[in-house]
């Protein structure tokens, strides 16, 4: 644990005199940089505690299994309110009004999905990840092969929006260099998932939320004060300063300028959780189905909770913060433009609502919280990516099970430093996007890929490796190339004129794609393999309903 105080000390000379990096328009806030110290110390300090009891792949991968339904609900609920959905959310609400709670309708609907098909099934048959699941009775690796290639897309996409929401957010409140503020995001989530693996990455979780969930309502509280607890009040306000006026409470205008893509977009959504790697590994830190169960009830009230704030605070940034010309690029005849000339962006509308409802101390509290937010989030994620390399690649495909404890340690966390260093890279590139449409899309991917192979492997007995394997990287593929040819990174990255797709949300093609795929291969394929693997769908079905050999957690 040298290395880690170490590091450790050397972020917090980095922070001390953050004013010298200062570029315009950004300030040093002396609450939030104190607030941030605090929390790096205390996670650090998890971190070491966690390190010391980080023994064995399980204990890195799952925390041995020991974690209760209500703190994995809590950790999921940190886990799962990203930057998206705290800074992109209330962002998008601020834009364009009702239509912005379609991301967060979207988000909270998967979660039943997740409860009846998902949770228990999956605990019962996995052991650190689901590609443990898929594999079951499937052939193990081509399996694991497209559920790692899935997975770190889907990583890789989910990423971005972290790392873009935290360089913007500690560029806004220590005025110092976008690529520097991503370092220091990529340089702590590398020290919390490198040293403490599940256990450490559990409890920053655990940790965030209930700080999240606190600041959230604190601020949804300070909003309606200002409006004496009238929220037609403040609703009217918004209305009257927006520029497109009433439109902004009349649901449908992302709707009814594409359809395809608001469908497309709500099927990625509703359907994309239940194929989230850093959300389905969550559920392997539990001991049981029961805990499994709680675990999606608990984190369906806090996250359910949590999506209604945002919507008082997204109309409450569009009532207040007009009155406060400071939070804007301001013309030198003293006009400005609510939309396109907020500092920082309209994902940095919660963090300045924040200063105007509850001044620096409350800004500094925010921030930190929301900087606890996009590091957890991307500890989870780094730590899905891991397993995904070392667990799913090396252990089961490259060494084919004979790669010892040790050896596989060694390579998670090999592999953590590497997507820390991918995931700065991704995060300077992709500066300019918002991060709720980011997470739209690895979403869609996460419903195009893992949600079609998981749900048939251990729902019908007709599914065949062969069909898996196919269907998935059809689902995969095109997914991806509808992304890349979309206005996402066709125009926007790539800097062409025009996308060659006509919207860019892929669910609507990629995910009935995949599972009719699924099908057809999986009918056609008459192999001896195939045999074995749809008689083997009885012990299956077994197991995934009452937990009979299913792995316990381990004693600490």
């Amino acid at each position: 644990m040298r290395a880690a105080h170490a590091i450790a000390a050397a972020l917090a000379a980095a922070l001390l005199p953050l004013p010298a990096f200062a570029q315009a328009p950004g300030q040093a806030n002396t609450p939030a940089i104190v607030m941030f110290l605090i929390f790096i110390v205390a996670t650090m300090y998890i971190t070491y505690w966690a390190a010391k009891r980080t023994r064995t792949t399980s204990d890195f991968y799952t925390a041995g299994g020991g974690i209760t339904g209500f703190q994995n609900g809590l950790a999921i609920a940190g886990d799962y309110l990203s930057a998206a959905s705290f800074l992109g959310i209330a962002g998008m609400v601020y834009v364009s009004g009702f239509d912005g709670m379609i991301y967060a309708i979207g988000f909270l609907f998967g979660w039943p999905v997740v409860m009846f098909l998902i949770a228990e099934r999956l605990r019962n048959l996995g052991r650190y990840n689901f590609a443990d699941v898929t594999s079951y009775r499937l052939s193990e690796t081509p399996l694991r092969v497209l559920a790692a290639s899935a997975s770190l897309l889907v990583i890789a996409l989910y990423l971005i929006a972290q790392m873009v929401g935290a360089g913007k957010l500690i560029v806004l409140l220590f005025g110092i260099r976008y690529e520097l503020a991503v370092v220091i995001v990529g340089a702590l989530m590398i020290l919390y998932v490198g040293f403490g693996g599940m256990t450490a990455t559990t409890w920053v979780q655990i940790i965030k939320a209930v700080l999240m969930l606190f600041g959230a309502t604190l601020m949804a509280f300070l909003v309606l004060a200002a409006f004496k607890f009238n929220p037609d009040a403040m609703l009217a306000e918004a209305v009257r300063v927006h520029p497109t006026g009433s439109a902004i409470m009349a649901p449908g205008s992302q709707v009814s300028s594409n359809p395809l893509n608001a469908l497309s977009l709500g099927i990625a959504l509703a359907f994309g959780t239940a194929g989230l790697p850093h959300i389905l590994m969550r559920f392997f830190t539990v001991p049981n189905a029961k805990e499994a169960r709680k675990s999606v009830i608990w984190a369906s009230s806090f996250i359910g909770y949590f999506y209604l704030l945002t919507f008082i605070i997204g109309f409450g940034g569009i009532a207040l913060l007009v009155r406060n010309p400071q939070f804007f690029e301001v013309a030198s005849d003293g006009s400005f433009d609510m939309i396109k000339g907020l500092i920082g962006g309209t994902n940095m509308v919660a963090v300045h609502l924040a200063n105007a409802v509850g001044g620096s101390l409350l800004l500094g509290f925010l921030a930190a919280v929301t900087f606890a937010t996009i590091v957890a989030v991307v500890a989870g994620l780094t730590l899905a990516g891991a397993a995904a390399i070392s667990h799913d690649l090396y252990a089961n495909v490259f060494a084919r099970g004979k790669a010892t404890e040790a050896k596989q340690l060694k390579i998670s966390r090999i592999s953590t430093v590497t997507l820390g260093v991918i995931a700065i890279l991704l995060g300077i590139v992709f500066e300019n996007q918002n991060v709720a449409f980011m997470v739209g899309l690895a979403f869609a991917v996460a419903a195009s890929a893992n949600f079609p192979v998981l749900v048939l492997s251990i729902a019908w007995r007709g599914c065949t490796t062969r069909g898996a394997t196919i269907g998935g990287f059809i689902g995969l593929f095109v997914a991806t190339l509808w992304v890349v040819l979309s206005s996402t990174v066709w125009v926007d990255v790539f800097g062409n004129a025009a996308p060659i797709v006509p919207f860019p949300n892929p669910g609507i093609l990629s995910i009935p794609l995949a599972f009719v795929a699924i099908w057809l291969f999986s009918t056609l394929d008459r192999s001896q393999r195939a045999v074995q693997e749809r008689a083997a769908f009885d012990a299956l079905r077994v197991r995934s309903e009452t937990g009979i050999g299913a792995s316990s957690a381990s004693d600490h």
